[in-house]
């Protein structure tokens, strides 16, 4: 299944979804954080400041002088010209004069006349030539002028002011509890929308949701008929089956705008935000409708309610259920807004969300089969050059169990391959080696001692051995010795064909396979190392699911022992008495495949010996070679 493709940028960084194909809304107006009253004060502020400036402005360049100073002047005769009204006196000199008891010199000045002079100004005027004027020496500002330079700065400030509140509302969002503008969807207006054409390998289930889109592009025969289409989609699956991806395509292939959100997205600490943004989310899809609304990992939210931490059941994770409950049951056939939900934990989801009208169908998305690996292998490789050689249904054959998400990473690891090796394609190698990287880990350059590479060489030995002599083994396709990720070698085995189904035998022989190594090392060294760890791990697994989960046991009988679960306590699923059971079950088990590998390995040393040569001698063996050192016929043939 290919791995989505990525989303389209959110509008604002608060906006809990992102959208395709949505019109983007209008603008909201945005309000001014303060009000009025805050511009009010700012402005008054403003305007003193701005009046406390100019009134040195409005100075000019005059001198206020003494009347001792302007007579002074007159008797000089370097009065040029003067202006009376009443005792004010303004005028201007012929050449600069120094400001007495000041710095500077004066031209212009203003001075006053007092009501006690008797100084026969007028004859002095007349004698040294001065022209007494008609109009005002100094030129003063109107008063219209004035108040145009007071308003200017003022409503400068005023503006920059608004400009930066407008933007730290903007950044504020949705943090404010009070004025809260809704996020708005964004529209997709470059690149290609996502179709069924860009899914592959899960035919069954684009067949179920192919009646989504048909329902989309066609609602008025449903109507006609009395259908009413579901009115929520779950889509359950391990990760990396492509959930994501099928509810895009759905979107693509109707045509109609696609909102998609994490449910972790509406949680927030502050009770009551998640489940206002879910009426903001339902809210802009109806209006766009027919639309599909898309929230993934809806466990996060949806789990069974009563077991939540809040105090009295109504935290911030149950109210929001409780609003996608209210908007999913308040929708109606004529709306044309269809819900898909994803998640890999289905059996935890709380039963009112799954029920009729609600969640009322459930889709099932497993790992694709031979053939759908091979196909979405082929859409990985659309933008790749591959090798006239290159053969994909091997590589398809090769990894059982991988999800679309997994595929699609080996495509690119091959691809990464190829330009560190200064390639012009991807090879058959690149991708085997690819395989090997995801599969097994990278190689670690370490250096071991011979005595500690000698007993690799037979644990990997013992693995591979035992998976060649039992009916029915996963063949094996590699062994090496060279250090890979954690492990100091490994051995690769698997099958021909997918299995839906194991048998006990199978299983066992699984248990013998994974005890190869510490077998292999017990007859050969007598001892047992730390290297069968993860081994171990397997083999517990294996053992407790035959006997607590497969009833694969006589003494436990035909029942379920032990949940399929593994986060929930084996005690609440049992009585001590049946747990007690299933250990001892368990350990008889892996005793009996125990001594079964310590025999075969005895019975079979010589290949044992041959086997780990051959791998000290090359570090790898490929699945025709490890055969042929080990000198075994393949028990099972190839499927093609």
């Amino acid at each position: 299944m290919p791995s989505p493709t990525p989303a389209p940028p959110r509008a604002r960084a608060d906006s809990p979804w992102r959208s395709e194909g949505a019109p983007p809304p209008p603008p909201p107006k945005k309000k001014m954080p303060g009000g009025w009253r805050g511009l009010i004060l700012t402005a008054l502020i403003v305007y003193l400041l701005t009046n406390l400036v100019l009134s040195f402005f409005n100075e000019g360049d005059e001198h206020t002088i003494s009347y001792t100073e302007f007579s002074k002047q007159v008797s000089a005769g370097n009065v040029e010209k003067i202006y009376s009204k009443g005792d004010a006196i303004e005028g201007e000199l012929k050449k600069d004069a120094p400001v007495p008891d000041g710095k500077g010199d004066y031209k212009k000045f203003v001075t006053q006349r007092p009501a006690f002079a008797d100084d026969n100004l007028w004859s002095s005027l007349t004698s040294k030539g001065v022209t007494v004027t008609a109009s005002p020496v100094v030129e003063h500002r109107s008063f219209l002028a004035n108040l145009l330079i007071s308003l200017a700065p003022m409503l400068l400030l005023i503006g920059l002011w608004v400009l930066i509140a407008r933007r730290m509302g903007s950044a504020m969002g949705a943090g404010g509890l009070g004025r809260k503008a809704p996020p708005k969807p964004v529209e997709l207006t470059e690149g290609k929308r996502t179709t069924f054409d860009d899914v592959a390998g899960i035919d069954e289930v684009e067949g179920e949701l192919s009646e989504v889109v048909d329902f989309l592009k066609n609602p008025d025969a449903y109507r006609k008929m009395g259908a009413r289409m579901p009115g929520g989609v779950l889509l359950a699956g391990p990760p990396g089956t492509g959930k994501t991806l099928l509810a895009r395509a759905v979107a693509g292939e109707a045509g109609v705008p696609f909102f998609s959100a994490s449910a972790s997205e509406f949680i927030e600490m502050i009770v009551g935000v998640g489940a206002s943004r879910v009426r903001e989310l339902f809210a802009e899809a109806r209006k766009v409708a027919p639309a599909i609304i898309f929230i993934d990992e809806i466990d996060t939210i949806g789990r069974a309610r009563g077991g939540g931490a809040g105090m009295g059941g109504h935290d911030e994770r149950e109210q929001t259920l409780n609003q996608i409950l209210t908007e999913m049951d308040g929708f109606s056939g004529s709306e044309g807004v269809v819900v898909i939900a994803a998640t890999n934990r289905a059996d935890v989801l709380d039963p009112a969300l799954t029920r009729p009208g609600r969640f009322d169908r459930t889709v099932s998305v497993s790992p694709p089969d031979r053939g759908g690996r091979e196909a979405i292998l082929r859409i990985h490789t659309r933008e790749i050059p591959l090798a006239g050689g290159v053969d994909l249904a091997q590589v398809a054959r090769t990894t059982p169990g991988m999800t679309g998400a997994e595929l699609a990473n080996l495509a690119n690891e091959a691809a990464l391959l190829a330009v560190k090796r200064q390639q012009q394609a991807v090879t058959q190698t690149d991708l085997s080696d690819a395989l090997e990287k995801v599969q097994l880990g990278a190689e670690r350059p370490l250096v071991m001692p011979d005595e500690e590479r000698r007993r690799t060489a037979y644990h990997e030995s013992g693995h591979a051995l035992l998976g060649m002599l039992q009916p029915g083994a996963d063949p094996v396709r590699k062994i090496t010795i060279v250090p890979r990720g954690r492990a100091l070698g490994v051995t690769l085995s698997t099958p021909d064909a997918d299995r839906y189904a194991y048998t006990e035998e199978y299983l066992r022989g699984r248990i013998i396979g994974a005890l190869g190594g510490m077998a292999a090392e017990q007859v050969v060294y007598d001892v047992i190392t730390t290297g069968a760890e993860n081994d171990l791990e397997q083999v517990t697994n294996l053992a407790r699911g035959m006997v607590g989960r497969w009833g694969m046991s006589e003494r436990v009988g035909r029942l379920t022992a032990i949940p399929s679960d593994a986060q929930q306590a084996y005690g609440l699923s049992a009585a001590p008495a049946t747990l007690d059971a299933v250990d001892s079950e368990m350990r008889r088990i892996v005793d009996e495949c125990y001594d079964d590998a310590c025999r075969l390995l005895r019975e079979h040393r010589d290949q044992l010996d041959a086997l780990a040569a051959a791998l000290l001698e090359n570090e790898t063996l490929e699945e025709d070679a490890a055969y042929a050192a080990a000198g075994v016929v393949r028990l099972s043939k190839r499927a093609d």
